[in-house]
């Protein structure tokens, strides 16, 4: 069975999926923990989200918690899509870290260990050049 993200998220709203197999726990039936955000990195990338909101570039988000990866799609405008990715897949926290950001066509744009190095990719900090 594969697993596949929901096409799409309110934003406001997360669906744990206690009718889609997982407990109360946010645990899945047959015992596997879902992997998931921390406290800290949803704030990383949801302070980033409400710049690029407030900046009128972003409009929408959705949030899937697989058995092997946790996925933050975000969306411009109405679309099926979403323009970037962010993804945390722990099975590569040794080799080339477990935070990957990812493009509309699935390029990877950044991948790394420290989240939020991987997330400057998004939101490049402009320098003044003298």
């Amino acid at each position: 069975m594969v697993e596949e993200p929901s096409q799409r998220g309110s934003g406001l709203l997360i669906d744990f999926g206690h009718a889609a197999g997982r407990s109360r726990t946010g645990q899945l039936s047959r015992g596997l923990p879902a992997v998931s955000f921390s406290r800290f990195e949803l704030t990383a990338i949801l302070n980033l989200y409400g710049r690029k909101v407030s900046q009128g570039d972003w409009h929408d988000y959705a949030m899937d918690f697989l058995r092997e990866r946790a996925l933050f799609s975000v969306y411009c405008r109405n679309s099926e899509h979403p323009v970037y990715v962010i993804e945390k897949n722990p099975r590569l926290r040794q080799r080339q870290g477990q935070y990957i950001v990812m493009s509309q066509d699935g390029r990877v744009l950044k991948r790394g260990h420290d989240l939020d190095a991987v997330l400057r990719v998004l939101d490049p900090q402009l320098a003044l050049v003298k």
